[in-house]
């Protein structure tokens, strides 16, 4: 693996671009969370797919797929970063977070369970906490019964991070903003009842709330159960994508102390909600959800406000 490209922020976020050979480039990204050291904690977002075949209208990533990527191409963009800070392989990070939601949807690809699968034995990584995120394509039940007995004899005990990215409970809108065959609500509440078991954490119900999108709780509550589901809602993040299909965040990154009756009615229901607003200059590294830096550097100009900036 070649490092093509690297821009970013040491104390807050860095985007990598790499060549794989064959000319196949990929992006993945290393993160801290200020006011944390990277001691405290430390985040890896790597890509699982050349591209994505799902092209949510507001991920930058859903452009020219071109397959799947290896176990070992996967662990390169893992090694690259662990053996740059930690060249021993041991991680003494209390929480060293991997997600593999960078460029495509995990579930599509089981590599990424081989490599859940022997993390651990190739890295000392006591504090290791790994995510990932789903939209749960249909056709992809192997994936998730893999990832159950992966989960069950190595990662139980609130050792791993399960979200589903559901974006509105309004069926059609959900379609379009996810424009592919997925699983129902019922169908993950099912999973989630055979996954989450005592002592795990509580599984992730994601929505990248945009205008207009509604998340009603009385739905949210008749398929899942604040028990077993936490609530977290992020902005729509100024993609070249969002820009091009009219989506505008319903949070303001830029108000952190501003309330939202979404969140107030969701809370009122019963759930843990987290509003997650991350730091608006990751939005100018381009290191966050649904940025893709190679979109942009093709030519692109219709990038939301400071999108990319440090990429010219």
């Amino acid at each position: 693996m070649r490092i093509v490209s690297a821009t970013g922020r040491e104390d807050i976020a860095t985007v990598y671009i790499a060549d794989l050979g064959s000319g196949k480039l990929v992006e993945f990204v290393e993160s801290t969370q200020p006011p944390l050291p990277r001691e405290r904690k430390w985040v890896l977002i790597v890509s699982v797919l050349f591209g994505c075949p799902v092209k949510c209208l507001m991920c930058d990533a859903g452009d020219d797929y071109k397959g799947k990527l290896s176990k070992e191409e996967l662990f390169a963009q893992i090694d690259y970063l662990v053996r740059k800070r930690f060249p021993q392989g041991d991680v003494p990070v209390e929480k060293f977070k991997i997600q593999f939601a960078r460029m495509g949807e995990p579930a599509l690809n089981t590599a990424v369970l081989d490599v859940l699968d022997e993390i651990q034995d190739r890295y000392r990584i006591p504090g290791f906490l790994p995510s990932i995120s789903t939209v749960a394509p249909m056709g992809t039940d192997g994936f998730f019964e893999r990832l159950l007995d992966v989960k069950r004899r190595k990662y139980s005990g609130g050792r791993f991070q399960l979200q589903f990215s559901i974006h509105t409970t309004d069926q059609t809108q959900r379609d379009r903003m996810v424009p592919v065959k997925k699983w129902g609500f019922d169908r993950i509440a099912q999973y989630v009842d055979r996954f989450h078991t005592e002592g795990d954490k509580k599984v992730t119900l994601n929505f990248a709330l945009a205008e207009g999108m509604p998340v009603d709780a009385g739905v949210l509550r008749a398929h899942f159960s604040p028990e077993k589901f936490v609530i977290k809602i992020t902005p729509i993040n100024p993609t070249h994508r969002a820009m091009e299909n009219g989506l505008s965040s319903y949070v303001d990154p830029y108000d952190g102390n501003r309330t939202y009756e979404t969140v107030e009615a969701l809370r009122s229901a019963g759930y843990e909600v987290i509003l997650s607003i991350g730091e608006v200059e990751e939005n100018r590294i381009g290191s966050n959800c649904g940025q893709f830096v190679m979109r942009h550097l093709r030519g692109a100009q219709t990038a939301g406000r400071g999108a990319y900036a440090y990429w010219g």
